[in-house]
């Protein structure tokens, strides 16, 4: 019986396998990481979920391309985000949760898989995702993170992550109800957002202003990511929080 070849994309997705296809040579497996929390009254809930999800998926069809035996995991949907939790419809699984995830995942997936990489799209993972890692490299297992980040992005709902949702997924933005919010520095602001939350700082849940964004900017903005992650992935280098390193390229950096 013939059967219909799959789409470039769903190669790559390790949901799409099957367990024989898997047996003889490792692959790399990604697992871009999110949130489901608020993005103010413009972007959706799974903002930083779509973006690293796209994200990984755009730098593995690249290293495939060259070669490079990689797959994808589905995204994790659910992060450390109780920063949020005052706006209706962030769900948060807190940070103890979101460690025993990652560190029970890996463990896992390294059974077979060549090595792990979680590629983060939520900064509120961050500290999580760089202590279960740690952990987990010191157990002698083959794991590293790294994050979605460009170049001079704003903080939260702003500029940057509109122009991306613009690039990514047009539909899902609604531009009529974009509005500035908070627009001082995060890191003048990160005392308060730790203690009271980002609803008592911004009443509509942006920290950042849309305004200007576009889906131009957006697509320079992604492939930057993208550039980034292949980079980090072709040369391979890892800090001692278990983060990719890469000396990226000026065209990159721009």
């Amino acid at each position: 019986m013939s059967h219909p070849r799959p789409p470039a994309p769903a190669q790559l997705a390790l949901g799409q396998r099957r367990w024989p296809s898997l047996a003889e040579q490792p692959p790399l497996l990604l697992v871009p990481v999110g949130s489901l929390e608020q993005h103010g009254p413009h972007l959706p809930l799974a903002t930083d979920s779509m973006v690293a999800g796209a994200v990984t998926r755009t730098a593995a069809e690249q290293l495939h391309a060259r070669g490079r035996r990689v797959l994808v995991a589905p995204v994790l949907l659910y992060g450390a985000s109780g920063e949020h939790e005052d706006f209706p419809g962030t769900v948060s699984i807190g940070h103890e949760a979101l460690r025993l995830l990652v560190v029970e995942l890996a463990r896992s997936a390294c059974r077979w898989a060549e090595g792990v990489i979680f590629v983060n799209g939520h900064g509120g993972n961050v500290p999580t995702l760089a202590d279960a890692v740690r952990q987990l490299r010191c157990e002698g297992r083959s794991v590293a993170w790294t994050g979605c980040v460009p170049t001079g992005s704003d903080a939260h709902a702003g500029r940057t992550e509109t122009s991306l949702l613009l690039h990514l997924a047009p539909w899902a933005v609604r531009g009529d109800l974009a509005e500035p919010g908070c627009t001082d520095p995060v890191r003048d602001l990160l005392p308060r957002l730790r203690e009271e939350g980002v609803r008592r700082v911004s009443a509509n849940g942006v920290l950042g202003d849309p305004s200007g964004a576009s889906a131009a900017e957006g697509r320079r903005l992604f492939e930057q990511m993208v550039g980034t992650l292949v980079g980090e992935l072709t040369d391979v280098d890892v800090d001692h929080d278990g983060r990719l390193t890469w000396a990226r390229p000026a065209a990159v950096r721009a």
